[in-house]
């Protein structure tokens, strides 16, 4: 290194800004500077979360702000078919007259809106209202639906409250035993793993629930390799056992839970045996883990999306936390139960206003108190506020159709990549009237849009996030965006005034809106009207709820009471349904989707970097050497991944990590290498959540790749 160079590291660490990684709920700290051209990165010791620990991704994250195919200007479909470019005023006078033509033709319900799980709370909170007040719809749903949907439910109907841990992260380097469910950190989070090395270090016991022998479950010391879609089965074996070798805490069950009765006598049909024959987990491992967890002096019990992107994801999550119920866990330091959020801004995303049933604060849109004191916080009446609308697949499912959307709003997400049956949801967006993407990069979604709006990315735009422990941090603005790019925020307000509504978007700041967004949360579960910027930083992040500004914010939940209308936690009875699909003749295995070290989501951002995408370039289709040899594959061959929706080609990795019943690729790429086309839709009857992680599947060689 050059004297020359050395001086420009050192006046970047200088003058560098201390802000957060834009991908997983990990939400590291990181020390950003140079210029987009030359951005310098550094892992930010100071911030307790990561302590100076990045991922892969993250110390390539600043490489999309400058990319080539960055957009800079607002794109219009021609009638020739192409997307040119347009001015901001063009493209903004044509969204809203699509927006009012459809309206006016259709009604106030055919238009729908898409958020995501990556805005920012301002941003999550500021589209919602811009749904409910300035388009008047109730059609808005996120990508958070495909998400932590399940787990969510779950914890509301459980503890009455969702907050994906309730607990500080510090705690899980405390635990004596975790059992992790359906979640492979080491390559979605890799910086969380140094907590679980802590707690092995210190004599603690990982255990690992998971198809495949991830290398999470290798740094483990006990794998339950089980089938499929059979967590709720496993889950009510480890109950049934604890309950006849008199191992749960019955002063906790009595003192601070409800429907136990319910929860022991569905427990006595889950005898160990019949566990083995529908999970494929041996009885004596089965019988081993629930011994461990009611040994250990403290014991945490984590699921992730393995568990809960299923037909029957609630109910699973549901299972696990009657384990951790009848254990005594929830509540107590170094013990508990929780599910990982995914996505950057996974937490935060779903509590202020972009679902479908749902208004800031985990109000409930059809709560006439709640609706009465959002519209009082908005100047308006609340018979002015729509009810509660389609969940995100019913909605992509409704796209074109005489009854359901006809102009989509898209900010954030890339739903021909990351939506269930994506084939089916691909045809839908072709049959819309209009669509109106916001993004940064021409994604496989943008590519099909009728008006493409150039956004901010993470490094150039202000505003908080809530990690996955419920810590609200700050992102801050490190770079000015290009010319010609716009912040969210800013689009929003904008069209609304266009819209006739501008009296209520007079923001001219992130900051402006987190004040609103601090007084619509007021006395809703998940209060932020004691958080303020300042706080935030100098606390390096306050945990919600926090009702006033000398309050302290809540790193730990149901240390005293659950809020639920008598305090106590509720058990549930849940019985094990199998999912949607089972293999059969004609589509003998088992297929999983998930995410791998390299890339992430949809892959709209990683698939551009070089570093990432020349270490993973294609999804590989992992199989079991028996599985093979049957099918007559070999490794690096390509084959024909189908399903009963779609096929795929793939190249073969062959691993003795997944079980022979199982394939399992990862769903980062789009197009004809899209594996969620292949996935079954089947839905969640509670949550909504459709069932990526089991399909039933064939695999054969392709011998002429381009028939």
């Amino acid at each position: 290194m050059t004297l020359q160079q050395r001086q420009e590291q050192e006046n970047s660490r200088t003058h560098s800004v201390a802000t957060h990684c834009p991908y997983c709920a990990f939400q590291c700290g990181m020390l950003l500077g140079g210029s987009p051209q030359q951005p310098w990165i550094e892992g930010d010791r100071r911030f307790q979360v990561n302590k100076g620990g990045l991922c892969l991704k993250g110390w390539t994250a600043p490489e999309t702000l400058a990319h080539a195919e960055r957009l800079r200007t607002p794109l219009k479909r021609q009638p020739d078919g192409r997307l040119l470019p347009v001015s901001w005023d063009e493209a903004l006078e044509s969204v809203v007259h699509f927006i009012q033509a459809t309206q006016q033709r259709y009604g106030k319900e055919a238009v729908g809106v898409f958020g995501s799980g990556a805005l920012t709370n301002e941003e999550a909170y500021l589209l919602g209202k811009f749904a409910r007040l300035a388009l008047n719809t109730s059609q808005i749903d996120y990508n958070g639906r495909f998400c932590m949907s399940s787990a969510a439910e779950a914890m509301n109907r459980a503890f009455g409250l969702d907050r994906g841990l309730p607990f500080p992260l510090e705690d899980l380097a405390q635990a004596e035993v975790i059992l992790l469910v359906g979640s492979n950190i080491a390559e979605t989070m890799p910086p969380l793993m140094q907590y679980l090395d802590r707690q092995q270090r210190a004599g603690g016991l990982l255990i690992t629930v998971d198809p495949r022998q991830s290398l999470t479950a290798r740094s483990g010391q006990r794998h339950l390799r089980l089938t499929p879609g059979s967590d709720a089965a496993l889950a009510n074996g480890l109950l049934h056992i604890l309950i006849r070798d008199g191992l749960i805490d019955e002063e906790y069950i009595t003192r601070r839970t409800n429907n136990f009765a319910a929860a022991r006598a569905m427990a006595a049909a889950y005898w160990p045996e019949r566990v083995e024959r529908l999970t494929g987990v041996p009885e004596q491992d089965l019988t081993a883990v629930a011994h461990l967890l009611a040994q250990a002096r403290s014991a945490i019990i984590l699921t992730g999306r393995g568990a809960e992107q299923q037909r029957q994801g609630v109910t699973n999550v549901l299972a696990y936390i009657n384990v951790a119920l009848a254990l005594g866990l929830v509540g107590k330091p170094g013990s508990g139960f929780g599910s990982l959020t995914g996505q950057g801004n996974g937490q935060g995303g779903r509590e202020h206003g972009q679902k479908a049933n749902q208004l800031p604060g985990y109000r409930r849109i059809d709560d006439p108190a709640a609706r009465a004191y959002l519209a009082h916080v908005w100047g308006i009446n609340a018979e002015e506020l729509p009810g509660p609308g389609r969940s995100a697949y019913e909605m992509l499912s409704s796209l074109g159709t005489p009854n359901g959307v006809r102009c989509l709003f898209v900010m954030g997400s890339n739903l021909v990549v990351s939506a269930p049956s994506a084939l089916h949801i691909e045809e839908r967006l072709a049959a819309l009237d209009s669509l109106i993407v916001c993004d940064f990069f021409l994604s496989e979604t943008a590519r099909l849009a009728t008006i493409v709006l150039p956004v901010t990315q993470w490094a150039e735009e202000e505003g908080t996030l809530t990690n996955l422990e419920g810590r609200v941090i700050h992102r801050r603005r490190v770079f000015q965006p290009p010319a010609g790019v716009w912040d969210e925020i800013s689009v929003l307000c904008e069209l609304a005034r266009r819209l006739g509504k501008g009296q209520y978007f007079p923001f001219r700041s992130a900051r402006e809106v987190f004040e609103e967004l601090r007084r619509a949360s007021a006395g809703g579960l998940a209060d932020y009207a004691g958080i303020t910027y300042e706080k935030i930083d100098a606390h390096q992040g306050v945990f919600w709820p926090c009702p006033s500004l000398e309050h302290p914010g809540t790193p730990r939940l149901f240390s005293d009471g659950f809020p639920t209308a008598d305090g106590r936690a509720r058990f549930h009875v849940t019985h094990y349904q199998g999912p949607g699909e089972e293999p059969d003749q004609d589509y003998p295995l088992y297929l999983s989707t998930g995410r791998i070290l390299t890339h992430y989501q949809s892959g709209s951002q990683t698939r551009r970097i070089g570093q990432l995408q020349a270490l993973s370039p294609e999804p590989l289709i992992e199989i079991h050497p028996t599985t093979a040899r049957v099918h007559g594959l070999q490794e690096g061959d390509l084959a024909l991944l189908s399903t009963r929706r779609a096929s795929m080609q793939g190249r073969i990795k062959i691993t003795e990590a997944i079980r022979e019943d199982t394939l399992f690729v990862p769903f980062h790429w789009g197009d004809t290498q899209a594996v969620n086309r292949l996935t079954n839709p089947a839905l969640d009857p509670i949550s909504r959540m459709p069932e990526f992680k089991v399909c039933a599947a064939r695999i054969e060689r392709l011998t002429n790749p381009d028939a």
